[in-house]
């Protein structure tokens, strides 16, 4: 059994090609997607404005370390299209940053 990491995802993108009732659902919810609702969960956590331009999701991954965070990545943004596809709402290309928790440097102040 390989080591497991735990990884934190953002995922990008553009709203594209939405319809009017995709348009409607997301503007009567939008005040639950601003910043303050913003999580890292294993099932996502959707952010957008009034725009209804450009979203992100916040995702938690964990996935074998021997894969990488680019695996990771990769496996937010099938998360991310999933969802999305689920609740009706097209989107543009996604792009992906991702942090591994395991890994990472944490300076204390003294």
């Amino acid at each position: 059994m390989s080591t497991q990491h735990t990884y934190r995802v953002i995922v990008r993108g553009t709203f594209d090609g939405l319809s009017e009732e995709s348009r409607a659902r997301l503007l009567v919810e939008v005040d639950a997607h601003g910043m303050s609702a913003m999580r890292f969960t294993p099932e996502g956590s959707l952010a957008y404005d009034r725009t209804l331009k450009h979203f992100s999701y916040r995702l938690v991954v964990v996935a074998d370390a021997a894969d990488g965070a680019e695996m990771a990545g990769v496996i937010a943004e099938d998360r991310v299209e999933s969802a999305l596809r689920e609740l009706g709402h097209g989107h543009g290309d996604l792009r992906s940053s991702v942090t591994d928790m395991d890994t990472m440097k944490i300076n204390y102040k003294r």
